[in-house]
C-alpha cells in the first residue's frame, strides 16, 4: 500500500469536506437500512435476513441469479415504501446523508411506475416524488434534482411513456432520462426514440452501459442515445478506441466502486479500473449506486479511491470538479462548486 501512496504526498485533507456532485444514487438504495427496517415493522414487510442483518448482503450479480437475488432484495425493500411520508422521509434522509459527505449537488434517480401502484398512480407519484426533493432540498441546502429511469426490462413503448413525463416536469425539478436494470436484457437502440423525446424536452441522457456486460454495452449508449453521460461505464477500460472517444465527447462515466465489488464486476477495489480511465481523460464522476445493499456512501467511494488507487488530493479535487463538470447544475451552482473544490484543496 505505501508503494501506491508514493504516487501523491500523504492523504490528509478531510474528504467529506470536499465539495462534490452525486450523480449516481438510486431512489430506494439511497434509503438508510435503519429506516428500512422501521418501515417493514410499520407495514409487516418481512425482510430476509440478507436485508435485517445490519450487514451490506453478499451479492453477486454477474450471473442470472445472482442479478435476480439483487433484484429481489431490492424489490421487497422498495415495498417498505408506501405513503408519501416514506418517500418525505427517504428523501430527507438522503439529502441529509449526502451533506455530511460533501455533496453540495444530488441527481437521484427513479424509475415512478416503481412506486405507482401504492400512491395513486404515476403522474401523482413524480408529483410527490419532486415535492418531497424540492422540501428536502430546502431544509438541507442540498442542490437536489430527479433523473427519471426507464426500465429495461420492459417495453420500449412504456419507457416512451416516461420520457414523455420527464419533459413534462422539467420545470419542477426533472433534469435527466436514464435506462437501468440489466444491461444484458435488450438492446439499448429498442429506447432509441425514448432518448429522442427527453432529449428534445431538454433532458441530459444517462443510460446504464458497461457494468455487467463489456465494452459494446458502452458504445451502445454513446451511438445509439447520444448519452451524455454513462452510468457505470468501468468496462469501456476494455478499449482504448471507447476511452478516446468518450473523452473527447466529455462523456462522464459515473463511476461505483464499490457497487463494482459487490456485485462481483470486479473483485476487489483495486481491479476497478479507475487509473486507466482517468490516464485515458475520460471524465469521471464517483457515485453509491445503491448504499442499503452496498454499505458505502458517497465519501467513502472517494476514500476507496485514495486508498485503493493512490489517487493524490490534487487528483480528487479534479474528481470532484469532474463530478460537477459532468452534472445538471446550472452554472452559478457550478462555479461556486468549483471555488469550494479550490479552496478544499488550498486549506
Amino acid at each position: 500500500m505505501e508503494s501506491v501512496r508514493a504516487r501523491g504526498e500523504a492523504a490528509t485533507r478531510d474528504l467529506r469536506l470536499l465539495p462534490k456532485a452525486h450523480l449516481h444514487l438510486h431512489f430506494t438504495g439511497s434509503m438508510r437500512p435503519g429506516t428500512m427496517l422501521e418501515l417493514a415493522d410499520k407495514y409487516g414487510v418481512h425482510l430476509p435476513e440478507a436485508l435485517s442483518s445490519g450487514e451490506p448482503p453478499k451479492l453477486r450479480a454477474t450471473d442470472e441469479r445472482g442479478w435476480f437475488r439483487f433484484q429481489r432484495l431490492y424489490d421487497i425493500a422498495r415495498s417498505c415504501l408506501r405513503a408519501p411520508e416514506d418517500i418525505q422521509r427517504l428523501v430527507r434522509e438522503a439529502a441529509e446523508e449526502d451533506v455530511r459527505d460533501g455533496s453540495r449537488w444530488l441527481e437521484i434517480q427513479v424509475d415512478p411506475t416503481s412506486y405507482a401502484p401504492r400512491l395513486g398512480g404515476l403522474i401523482p407519484a413524480l408529483e410527490i416524488i419532486l415535492d418531497a426533493v424540492e422540501t428536502a432540498s430546502k431544509e438541507t441546502g442540498l442542490g437536489m434534482r430527479v433523473l427519471v429511469a426507464a426500465n429495461r426490462m420492459k417495453h420500449p413503448l412504456d419507457a416512451r411513456t416516461l420520457a414523455r413525463l420527464a419533459v413534462r416536469y422539467a420545470d419542477r425539478g426533472v433534469v435527466g432520462f436514464g435506462l437501468s436494470n440489466d444491461e444484458r436484457r435488450g438492446l439499448a437502440r429498442d429506447f432509441d426514440r425514448a432518448f429522442e423525446i427527453a432529449r428534445e424536452g431538454g433532458l441530459l441522457a444517462a443510460p446504464h452501459g458497461g457494468e455487467l456486460s463489456g465494452p459494446s454495452s458502452v458504445r451502445d449508449c454513446l451511438d445509439d442515445l447520444h448519452a451524455s453521460r454513462v452510468g457505470h461505464g468501468v468496462r469501456a477500460a476494455e478499449d482504448p478506441r471507447l476511452m478516446r472517444k468518450l473523452a473527447e465527447r466529455g462523456v462522464t462515466c459515473e463511476v461505483c466502486p464499490s457497487s463494482n465489488v459487490a456485485l462481483g464486476v470486479y473483485e476487489k477495489p483495486g481491479d476497478v479500473p479507475l487509473r486507466t480511465l482517468w490516464d485515458a481523460g475520460v471524465p469521471i464522476a464517483l457515485g453509491a449506486d445503491d448504499p442499503l445493499l452496498f454499505g458505502s456512501r458517497l465519501a467513502a467511494q472517494y476514500e476507496l479511491v485514495r486508498e485503493h488507487h493512490g489517487f493524490t488530493d490534487a487528483e480528487l479535487a479534479e474528481l470532484a470538479r469532474q463530478s460537477v463538470r459532468g452534472s445538471a447544475a446550472p452554472e452559478g451552482v457550478r462555479a461556486e462548486l468549483l471555488r469550494g473544490i479550490d479552496g478544499w484543496l488550498a486549506g
